[in-house]
């Protein structure tokens, strides 16, 4: 067992090692447990949240045991630099990852919980949502920061922006954050990281005269760019269902 604790929470350092350990039997289910299992988990008058990675595939094992850093060790990492570029995301406490000799196995990421209003995908699903303009305008001004600061967030998508109003204010959360690119983006790269949040045309129209506006760019030219790469991602997202409906068929 690895693992790396945040300076912050070395006093409760036997705590975290025994959530690790005990994850199955203790703590609460939180969220989606398709892919991977969240669970909180209380720590006196505070709330944490523990993220388990699946087990990867074989070849993936030998990866993260010799050539690469497991998904648990670049959240932990990318939380902390994004809080260093300004960026809001829930406080990273640490991370523990599990091997064998040869192979890598189970992976955790520890972080707060944070209890948000709502998230992108509220507004997805709701065009009348409260202030849902506003909200999205906002968004879209977050967005443009990450950019300017060189943050790529390879899964900007509807679940991964927490929201949380505070007086009249809103303020946004990245999490699920282990894939990241910290880089200069170009024009192109910028819009294309609109691609996976919403089907909805008057949303992408919204968007893209926000960001025209902060960026100086042509609106024509922001939403004709914004709605085709849309269009791309929805189109391939539909081609990889039809083809896992496919492969399950033949399996079966």
């Amino acid at each position: 067992m690895k693992y790396v604790v945040n300076t912050n929470y070395l006093d409760v350092q036997d705590f975290l090692t025994d959530c690790i350990i005990n994850y199955d039997t203790k703590g609460e289910n939180f969220g989606n447990q398709k892919r991977n299992s969240l669970r909180l988990f209380k720590l006196g008058a505070q709330t944490i949240n523990i993220k388990s990675f699946k087990v990867p595939n074989i070849v993936n094992q030998i990866a993260y045991k010799f050539f690469r850093k497991s998904k648990a060790q670049r959240s932990y990492e990318y939380a902390s630099k994004l809080i260093d570029l300004g960026i809001q995301t829930p406080e990273p406490i640490g991370y523990y990852e599990f091997t064998s000799l040869f192979l890598f196995k189970k992976s955790y990421y520890i972080s707060t919980q944070l209890d948000c209003d709502l998230t992108y995908r509220e507004l997805t699903r709701d065009l009348n949502y409260p202030e849902h303009d506003r909200i999205l305008r906002a968004f879209t001004r977050f967005t443009f920061t990450l950019h300017e600061r060189n943050i790529k967030f390879l899964d900007h998508s509807p679940g991964n922006t927490l929201i949380k109003k505070e007086g009249d204010a809103y303020h946004f959360y990245l999490v699920d954050l282990n894939r990241m690119e910290f880089k200069p983006m170009s024009f192109e790269e910028r819009i294309k990281n609109f691609s996976r949040l919403t089907t909805h045309k008057s949303m992408v129209k919204t968007m893209s005269d926000e960001y025209a506006k902060l960026s100086g760019e042509d609106f024509n030219t922001v939403y004709s760019l914004m709605w085709q790469e849309t269009k791309a991602f929805q189109d391939k997202s539909t081609q990889k269902k039809a083809l896992k409906k496919k492969l399950r068929f033949w399996k079966a």
